[in-house]
């Protein structure tokens, strides 16, 4: 396949883009559930023409080029090993995955914002063991007072997740679209209910 691969080859039929390809590592886990590791079609068949992924699943879907036609890839596997990251960042959206996008004071789960325990104007920090998830309601009703003056109680203890748990809390939350080739390779490992 010569000249340049990326306009080699020719969306064929249309509405291609809506076609990602889910990411295993060499292990045959994906990089992160959540959010989960998804490559355009595009970068899949870039990855799999220069040897870096193996294909274990397609869609049905074929791209020409003037030499060469391929099923896009729905699922490809890193032919290299990639260690996981063993640090967690400190963001909202990992803030709300170790809560489980659900207010830490009354379980609710609409209209999520963050609240300081420990509030600032008290001296609270801005950390994974002081800020928690709350419902704007809840977190009205707390204002800057302390857990004991608002007589508001946390659901559970708050502490910096490890990554591990995260990808674990990730895979409870599946993206809005999850094509039936990447269902078995998102869940092979998950417990069995008996």
């Amino acid at each position: 396949m010569g000249g340049n691969f990326r306009t080699d080859f020719v969306r064929e039929p249309s509405g291609l883009t809506q076609r990602p390809a889910l990411v295993l590592n060499a292990d045959f886990r994906p990089l992160s559930y959540y959010p989960l590791s998804l490559w355009s079609w595009q970068d899949a068949v870039k990855a799999a023409w220069l040897d870096r992924v193996q294909i274990v699943a397609e869609y049905d879907e074929i791209v020409r080029s003037p030499t060469t036609e391929i099923r896009i890839p729905s699922v490809v596997v890193l032919r290299d090993y990639v260690k996981p990251q063993n640090t967690v960042a400190f963001t909202r959206f990992n803030l709300f995955l170790r809560d489980e996008f659900s207010c830490q004071y009354c379980s609710g789960l609409g209209d999520l914002t963050f609240d300081h325990v420990v509030p600032r104007a008290r001296g609270g920090i801005t950390s994974w063991e002081n800020v928690v998830a709350a419902c704007s309601k809840c977190n009205l009703k707390k204002g800057s007072r302390s857990l004991k003056q608002s007589g508001m109680l946390l659901r559970k203890p708050i502490r910096k997740p490890q990554s591990e748990e995260l990808r674990n809390l990730g895979r409870k939350f599946p993206p809005n679209h999850l094509h039936e080739s990447w269902v078995d390779f998102l869940y092979w490992d998950a417990e069995l209910q008996a």
